[in-house]
Parts: C-alpha cells; sequence; structure tokens
C-alpha cells in the first residue's frame, strides 16, 4: 500500500509541475528580453561609432497561438530606441497556405511604425516564408513583395550600403544577406562579390548554418536567427533545450556563438518572437537585440 500511495503521489506531483511548466510557457512569451550588445566590425567609418543596430526574427504568423501581441511591442520597441538600421532575419510567416494574405498583413501592419519613424529596415526570408517542407518559391515570392510594398529592403544574396538617416552616406557601411538556406537560396559567394575589398559589413542570414560557408575574415559580425535560442530549455544549459535535442538542430542556443565558423568570423543567434510546432517558451523569452557598434 506505501509504494502504491508513494506511486500516486509522485505522478500527482510530476502532472503538477507539468502543468505549472505549460502554463508558464504560455505566460513567458508575453515578457520582452531587451539584449544590449557590442559589435566589432572592422574598419568601422567614424560616423558608424556608436551607432545603434536593431535586431528581431522568428515572428512565425498564422501559427496556432502565434505571438503577435509580443511581435508589435518589439517593433514599438525599436521605434522608442530610434537605431540607425533595424534587421529581421526571416520566418514572418508560419505554414500559411494556400493564401497567407491575413498572415501577411499582420506582419506588414506591425512593421509599419519603423517605416513611418523613417527607420531603414531590412530583411532576408526564412524557411518557413517558404512553406518550409517542400520550399514554395512562389510564396517567398509573395512575402518579399508585401515586405517591399512597405519599404523594407529584401535581400537575398546580395550587399547594399546601409542607407541610414543618421549617417553621413560619404562614409558606408554595407550590409550582406543571405536567401535562405532551407530553400535552397544561399550563396555566400554571391554576395561577398559584391563587396569592396576590406569594406566594413554586417552579414545577416536566417538559418545559422549559412554561417559556416562564411571564408575567414569575411563575416567579422553577422546576425541570423531561425533556433529560437532552443525555445523550452533547462536553466543554464542552453544546449539542452527542446530544438536541440528533439529537432537535432546543429546550432544550440543564443548570443553570440562560440568556436563556430571560420577565423575572424563572429556570429550572434537572436532567440526570435514567435514559435515552432508547439506555443510554448521555458527559459526562453522572445528577443530584441539592439547592437552597438564599435571599430574595436
Amino acid at each position: 500500500m506505501k509504494i502504491t500511495n508513494f506511486l500516486k503521489y509522485s505522478f500527482l506531483g510530476l502532472f503538477g509541475v507539468l502543468v505549472v511548466l505549460i502554463i508558464w510557457g504560455l505566460i513567458e512569451p508575453k515578457f520582452l528580453d531587451i539584449e544590449e550588445q557590442t559589435a566589432i566590425v572592422p574598419n568601422l567609418p567614424p560616423a558608424w561609432e556608436g551607432k545603434l543596430i536593431g535586431q528581431l526574427s522568428d515572428f512565425q504568423t498564422g501559427m496556432w497561438f502565434d505571438n503577435t501581441g509580443t511581435m508589435r511591442r518589439s517593433i514599438e520597441t525599436l521605434v522608442e530606441k530610434r537605431p540607425a538600421a533595424v534587421l529581421i532575419s526571416g520566418d514572418f510567416i508560419y505554414h500559411s497556405l494556400p493564401n497567407p494574405s491575413e498572415e501577411l498583413s499582420k506582419v506588414t501592419n506591425a512593421i509599419q511604425p519603423l517605416i513611418a519613424a523613417n527607420i531603414p529596415t531590412y530583411a532576408v526570408l526564412g524557411n518557413h516564408d517558404y512553406s518550409h517542407k517542400p520550399p514554395i518559391p512562389e510564396l517567398g515570392d509573395r512575402v518579399k513583395a508585401a515586405l517591399e510594398k512597405i519599404g523594407v529592403t529584401v535581400l537575398e544574396n546580395q550587399a547594399v550600403k546601409i542607407n541610414s538617416p543618421v549617417v553621413n552616406n560619404n562614409q558606408p557601411l554595407y550590409l550582406v544577406g543571405i536567401g535562405s538556406y532551407i530553400a535552397n537560396n544561399a550563396d555566400v559567394n554571391k554576395a561577398l562579390s559584391q563587396l569592396p575589398d576590406n569594406s566594413p559589413r554586417v552579414v545577416m542570414m536566417h538559418n545559422p548554418a549559412s554561417f559556416a560557408t562564411f571564408p575567414p575574415q569575411t563575416a567579422p559580425f553577422a546576425v541570423a536567427g531561425h533556433t529560437h535560442g532552443g525555445q523550452i530549455r533547462l536553466p543554464f544549459t542552453p544546449q539542452w533545450s527542446w530544438v536541440s535535442l528533439v529537432k537535432g538542430e546543429e546550432v544550440y542556443g543564443d548570443g553570440w556563438i562560440k568556436d563556430y565558423g571560420k577565423q575572424g568570423n563572429q556570429l550572434y543567434v537572436n532567440r526570435g518572437i514567435g514559435f515552432s510546432d508547439v506555443p510554448l517558451r521555458i527559459n526562453c523569452p522572445p528577443e530584441v537585440t539592439l547592437f552597438t557598434l564599435r571599430s574595436k
């Protein structure tokens, strides 16, 4: 009888813990974390010294219980901070077929305040913007067109000067944007070929897997998303997460990724706003990143 009672109460205890975790997992996505980081950009022009670059990622609009309220607040936060530019590293929508019009409307309405505030906004597309598996190029084209219509510059294996009203354009900083890795649109060499030699640059991609293909010293400051920081993870162990253990992601966690990529390259992974598969975040709040640019 004692063993039976022990098993019963153990089961009830575990069930109670599970219920509490699920409830918290539904609440935590409402708490927005603002990460302030310093990014070193070799040959950074004096006009860009100390300027802010904002990053957002992985809205995943269209998933059940999608995190659209936090998406809107993340953009409001950046409007308040007024960075020199904002980078959005893909996965604007979730599997929204056959017609993604409603999801795209939510996304573009949320982003509009950045454009109205005259904050240059750049983006790359993620795997979900192509409907993930198999990729549907026409869906990616629709996402790109909707973003460009409101004034977002969408890059696919391109390098452009960041055109910011708060910085002298005679001292250019370049942005390199890489196409979706899982949609087979990533071409690092094509993008890098558009850069002047030794030019200061920021590199943006959706999937951190693209980062491994950069030659040495070509991506000293790069940003990505895609991993959601693991989404559900144990405290103090970002490598033990739902994404890494269940889905087998090769790049774990979030923040500056150590010992990854070639010499002289450095990658920062943003935890994103939305979800994949389940609308839960545990020990992994949504993130807005603000980078202060420094030459050294």
